[in-house]
């Protein structure tokens, strides 16, 4: 169950993620509401518990970790072009997106294959 929470919060993230962008860069208008400007951080908060737990509860820790810690350093870097994205405008902004996707889409096959570069 706690896997399956995590996996919903991973989607809820990315997602919302994308919306964020689209609307910050076609609706700005809607993203003034507090729940819009609360609602990222629960998310975010809710999946980063639920990944700590997941480690502790598969005792992943114990064996091979290096996936786990190229995870948490892609997650950083994720964070960091996601923040350039929210912040920025015109081709920054779309080249930060794309660069934030790709995190995403790196730490997602690590997390298949359990192999990380470290």
């Amino acid at each position: 169950m706690l896997k399956s929470i995590h996996m919903l919060f991973i989607l809820l993230s990315v997602s919302g993620f994308i919306a964020r962008i689209m609307l910050v860069q076609f609706k700005p208008a809607w993203m003034q509401p507090k729940i819009a400007k609360i609602a990222p951080h629960v998310i975010d908060t809710i999946l980063l518990l639920s990944g700590v737990a997941l480690i502790f509860q598969g005792n992943w820790l114990a064996g091979e970790f290096g996936w786990i810690v190229t995870k948490f350093i892609m997650l950083l870097i994720y964070i960091g072009f996601g923040v350039i994205a929210m912040r920025s405008t015109g081709i920054k902004r779309w080249g930060a997106f794309v660069a934030a996707l790709a995190c995403f889409g790196y730490i997602l096959s690590v997390a298949i294959t359990k192999h990380g570069f470290i």
